[in-house]
């Protein structure tokens, strides 16, 4: 139903005019005292009650990036323009776009949605995947794969039990109504996440290279079209604090607002996909923009400060789904699944016969004008009347004060030197059977089943491998990889290396699959941006992401920053996560984690280990430890890595690869093993710490797997690179055991068991 004729009292320019002293709920919605006599200092009187209501949303931490914009502006300054080369579309749009050759392009952001999964596992998640599908299809391409980053408390905690089955059911219910792969992602469980779980998701999507749309409203007279779902109260508040009942009291109907998590709708979305994707194609729209955070207080702010600055709006036009709504509910409701479009008059009947055709209600809801303003009408009365800049790009900036946290001299000071280390082959084995069965490093098969990672026919690498793989063009075998990586113990202990770390490990998890990394997203999760500390973690971990894209050559696309993830004043271990994007010519050539169960085979470690344990896994499962100095990054060796391994790949070298990370060489090993099938003899290097060997979790490493044949050639090529080489091992074809020479023999069928129980044990 179309806006009703209004039974509440509403809040008018005029009267604002009238009544400058009428005192307004600004505190309740999220705006500081400075921040509301700002308000007023721009519009020259008070803000109605809508306009108050659209400077709350958009001047929120989530829309404005008021406490970070000082640090993030750092990734530009570090963006050389050979950086920028194959770069569509960055940091400021909807998502990166990337060309990739051949003609086309690929589109990828990750977005949290943490405290709505928190406080509505289900539907928080679903909306988290629903939101970043949104963001790729505004920019014209269509969604082809989504993965998701998970934080979690204990494992064995009741709150995590509440939570995790929902969030996992949220991203595979709405992923798989809407006919998207899951090809990977990471899922993690450390206390510091209990009461404050993360949610990152991510969606990649794909485009012919001159199609990319822009969020702009330029050509005065073009018609201002929302589509899609109707709005309703759902939502109202996801970025602020506008849910409270104080303002503009209860709803006319008396009832409560809705809570303020949003409420899904994938048959919907898959709908709103379709008909868009035809409306690009036919080049019906001038300019377009999901709704999202802010909902359509959002939309029409960023599309008209990015155009001509021009806009009026007919509120009382936007299809509702709630009797009564009141014009500021309108206006910032996230109900989910809509899209604002700008269409020229003389396309307007193609695009709504479009819409029709797919059954997505469409309506003209406003035009583009030469005005300079966003104006706003609710039943002829004039509501909002502002510069639409000031709603979009002109929010407050904050230079937060930055202190070293106290906590930080002693936590580096307590180093996993002093923990008691296996002194005997059981010992090792013994350790290496904890890692494995650990929350955090065991099999996540249980929650990667329940998404389906095969529909749409063109995932080459799935969850389980070290990146996702999708294939792009099926004529030339042309395809791109994706990982996400975030560690936040190692960011607790420097946040600066820790972001680098996370960077390094995406980069080599796309590198080992077989592909040419080429950029990066990101998402910062974090506490709150008035603790100096936080604030300190957050510059620091800024500036190491930067610093290291630098070094690597891959400029970041864009990204998103959560802050507030914390219970009560403790806050979230800092968490970065990094999302690395790669291409491959051909998908053909792609590397899978394990082996081919052949004769012959010669395992290879490629890197440098060092005696490194601080912040590792093992410190933290066998002795629940946290402290020191997390790994050296050398991120010049990690690029001749990536060389080395994409060289190698297009001879057709390696029969397998995989990553050296958290658990070191013995994880690695033991993945590799379950993952073929097949059992191997490993040597370690004469005269080295067997459990440094093991567990060390230096950086730049990876595990080989080469024929007899190829390994004199493997040989050559990875030492003409400067890359550090040992022979470790090779495959026994035919055996069930994961030999550690002169250590221990541990079967795979109890690898396996110890891998594959834990969440299933847990959770089922």
């Amino acid at each position: 139903m179309p806006g009703s004729v209004p039974t509440q009292h509403v809040d008018t320019v005029e009267i604002a005019n009238q009544t400058p002293d009428h005192p307004q709920p600004f505190r309740e919605l999220g705006l500081t005292e400075d921040e509301y006599e700002r308000i007023r200092e721009l519009l020259g009187r008070r803000p109605t009650d809508p306009e108050l209501g659209m400077y709350s949303v958009m001047w929120s931490e989530h829309c404005s990036y008021k406490s970070s914009k000082v640090h993030l502006k750092y990734f530009g300054e570090t963006t050389t323009e050979a950086m920028r080369a194959g770069l569509l579309a960055g940091i400021g749009a909807n998502a990166g776009v990337v060309d990739v050759g051949q003609g086309w392009a690929v589109t990828f952001k990750a977005e949290s949605h943490n405290h709505p999964s928190f406080i509505e596992p289900y539907q928080g998640a679903a909306t988290g995947v629903g939101g970043i599908v949104r963001d790729i299809l505004a920019m014209g391409a269509r969604p082809v794969a989504v993965m998701d980053q998970l934080c979690f408390g204990e494992a064995d905690a009741p709150d995590t039990h509440r939570v995790l089955p929902g969030v996992v059911a949220g991203v595979g219910g709405y992923g798989n109504c809407l006919g998207l792969p899951n090809i990977g992602g990471q899922t993690l469980f450390d206390a510091c996440y209990a009461g404050n779980p993360l949610v990152n998701a991510l969606c990649l999507g794909v485009l012919r290279a001159d199609a990319v749309h822009e969020a702009k409203a330029s050509g005065v007279g073009n018609l201002v079209v929302l589509y899609g779902a109707r709005t309703g109260r759902d939502g109202i508040g996801g970025v602020s604090v506008l849910a409270s009942e104080t303002f503009e009291g209860e709803s006319a109907g008396g009832g409560k607002k809705l809570p303020a998590v949003q409420v899904g709708d994938p048959f919907m979305e898959k709908l709103l996909i379709e008909s868009s994707l035809e409306i690009f194609a036919a080049g019906l729209v001038e300019g377009i923009q999901d709704l999202g955070g802010a909902g359509l207080s959002c939309a029409i702010s960023e599309l008209a400060a990015a155009g001509d600055g021009g806009m009026h709006v007919t509120l009382d036009r936007v299809p509702l789904r709630a009797a009564d709504m009141t014009p500021t509910e309108t206006l910032c409701s996230e109900s989910q699944e809509r899209m604002c479009a700008i269409v020229a008059p003389d396309k307007l009947d193609e695009f709504l016969a479009i819409c029709a055709r797919w059954e997505v209600t469409a309506t003209v809801i406003g035009e583009v004008t030469d005005t300079g303003r966003l104006q706003v009408d609710w039943h002829g009365e004039r509501i909002v009347d502002v510069v639409a800049r000031t709603l979009a790009d002109e929010g407050p900036v904050y230079h937060r004060p930055i202190e070293r946290p106290a906590f930080q001299d002693a936590l580096v000071a307590d180093s996993a030197a002093a923990l008691a280390r296996p002194a005997d082959g059981a010992g090792l084995q013994e350790a290496l059977l904890a890692l494995l069965a650990s929350p955090g490093l065991c099999s996540k098969r249980f929650i990667t089943q329940q998404y389906d990672s095969l529909v749409r026919g063109n995932s080459v690498l799935i969850p389980g491998a070290d990146a996702g793989l999708v294939r792009v063009d099926e004529e030339s075998g042309l395809g791109v990889a994706i990982a996400t990586d975030a560690n936040g113990r190692y960011a607790k202990l420097d946040p600066y290396r820790g972001a680098q770390l996370a960077l390094a490990e995406a980069y080599r998890n796309v590198a080992v699959a077989g592909a040419v990394p080429r950029a990066v997203t990101n998402c910062l999760n974090f506490g709150s941006p008035q603790d100096p500390g936080v604030m300190w973690q957050f510059a620091q971990a800024v500036r190491g992401l930067a610093d290291g894209c630098a070094v690597l050559g891959i400029p970041v696309t864009g990204g998103n920053v959560s802050f507030y993830n914390q219970t009560a004043d403790v806050a979230i271990n800092p968490t970065p996560v990094v999302g690395v994007l790669g291409v491959v010519d051909d998908v053909a050539r792609a590397v899978k984690v394990g082996f081919a169960p052949d004769h012959g085979q010669v395992l290879f470690l490629l890197g440098e280990t060092r005696d490194e344990l601080d912040g590792s896994a093992w410190a933290h499962v066998v002795h629940g430890h946290l402290g020191g100095e997390p790994p050296v990054v050398d991120l010049e060796a990690e690029r001749r890595l990536a060389e080395v391994l994409h060289a190698a790949g297009r001879q057709g070298l390696p029969t397998g690869a995989h990553d050296l990370s958290e658990g070191g060489l013995a994880q690695a090993l033991a993945e590799s093993v379950l993952a073929a099938g097949t059992g191997v003899r490993v040597t370690l290097p004469a005269g080295a710490d067997p459990f440094v060997s093991l567990f060390s979790e230096s950086s730049g490493r990876a595990l080989v797997a080469v024929t007899h044949t190829q390994a004199g050639a493997f040989e050559a090529l990875v030492g003409s690179r400067g890359v550090p080489l040992a022979r470790v091992g090779v495959v026994v074809p035919g055996s069930a055991e994961l030999e550690v020479q002169g250590l221990f023999t541990v079967g795979v069928a109890e690898l396996r068991e110890a891998h594959e129980g834990t969440l299933p044990a847990l959770f089922a």
